[in-house]
């Protein structure tokens, strides 16, 4: 009878040492995720200049967007992240927002407000992580989908993604997505894309130099943006070689776009890259080719893209034209004292047609005064042939991360 006494003890005390040890787990757990929690701050001020032929006036836009990130460290391996942005104009504010009213100033699409940039739960297991809320999504090189962090009000998605890395060389990314908050702000009637959003891709790394992504768009968008539902699916190839001496870096791409949902017009419209830089030891030099095709008077689109980092700095071609376009382009960078330079020159002209669009000349200057505090100067010229009118803009930045 003692004996059973004293066993029953036991199992309570052991049961009542566990709930403790399981307790003070937690407990520390929770610790360890206060004390992995941070805050970051960013500012980033720009002043954007635009001449354009056929407006009236010329553009000066003075801005501020200010931003606080807020990420959890884990529990259990979730995590959290909040992240708030504010654009205020800063002075000047003599241009087109596309929600100011300024309509006759050329268009600089960074309009005041203040949103909700990020707000998401995070699980990230041993091969795979899963996000749920709203969240900044860059895919490859962002030709498709990507954040356009180049404009003070950053695009991002509202669904659910899970990125899986069954291999070292092998990483899988698939997202359901039901409405993108894009740059124009919560005050444009422009401000959300909602709709059925399929964003699949898969990378493999057949070793350091080489990799290959195959990828599969489904965007099928509600209301009056249907007419642009689309179903791209395409592959890339990223590749180093070693030519005595000389580095070279290709990049070669293609992929089939039609017409998908609630899209009124039929067409099939082709997408190809092909892109050589030679990389020496102070300057890196090359060029490429890229074409958007067309068919049934319908461009190749890519709405959700980072733009500006394709077809020139001056933003001419957001939009394919019905045409097509195909864009011959040369570029270098290089790096004297401490300034990152790098010069772009664009030829246009269109796919289908004899069409010359017009040409472009990029330049930019960036340097880094300290961890936190860097600076950007750069400039476009596009020159009118028969697409559009002749565009210069200015550019000067100064960001500071804390």
């Amino acid at each position: 009878m003692k004996n059973s006494n004293f066993f029953k003890a036991s199992i309570l005390a052991l049961g009542v040492g566990a709930a403790f040890n399981s307790s003070a787990a937690i407990t520390d757990d929770i610790s360890k995720a206060v004390k992995d929690s941070k805050v970051d701050v960013s500012l980033r001020y720009r002043a954007e200049t635009v001449d354009q032929d056929g407006t009236n006036e010329d553009a000066l836009a003075s801005t501020l967007k200010s931003r606080i990130t807020i990420s959890t460290g884990k529990v259990f391996n979730l995590s959290a992240k909040v992240e708030a942005d504010n654009v205020s104009f800063i002075g000047n504010d003599s241009f087109n927002s596309t929600v100011n009213g300024k309509g006759t100033y050329p268009v600089v699409a960074d309009p005041e407000g203040s949103e909700i940039n990020q707000a998401y739960l995070q699980y990230s297991g041993n091969i795979f992580t899963a996000t749920a809320g709203r969240q900044r999504i860059n895919l490859d090189d962002q030709r498709f989908i990507g954040g356009v962090a180049w404009r003070q009000n950053e695009q991002t998605f509202d669904g659910y993604r899970l990125q899986v890395k069954p291999l070292d060389a092998l990483t899988l990314d698939a997202s359901y997505v039901f409405n993108v908050n894009r740059i124009f702000g919560e005050d444009s009637d422009k401000s959300d894309l909602s709709g059925d959003l399929i964003l699949l891709n898969a990378k493999y790394a057949i070793n350091k130099q080489h990799s290959v992504s195959l990828y599969n768009y489904s965007l099928e968008f509600d209301g009056a943006a249907a007419g642009t539902s689309t179903n791209t699916m395409g592959a890339t190839y990223n590749g180093k070689f070693k030519l005595g001496g000389t580095g070279l870096a290709v990049k070669a791409g293609f992929a089939n776009q039609e017409d998908a949902g609630d899209n009124p017009t039929t067409f099939e419209a082709s997408y190809s890259v092909l892109e050589v830089m030679a990389n020496f030891k102070r300057f890196s030099v090359g060029g490429g080719i890229e074409t958007l095709g067309s068919d049934n008077d319908v461009g190749f689109s890519t709405p959700l893209a980072t733009l500006h980092m394709f077809q020139g700095f001056a933003d001419i071609f957001l939009n394919t034209p019905k045409t097509g376009i195909v864009d011959t382009y040369v570029k270098g960078s290089t790096k004297i004292g401490g300034v990152g330079l790098s010069a772009a020159y664009h030829m246009y002209e269109a796919d289908e047609g004899n069409a010359e669009y017009g040409t472009e000349a990029n330049i930019a200057a960036a340097y880094k005064f300290n961890k936190q505090v860097s600076g950007l100067v750069k400039a476009a010229s596009y020159s009118a042939d028969d697409f559009a009118t002749d565009t210069t803009k200015l550019w000067f930045m100064v960001t500071a991360n804390f």
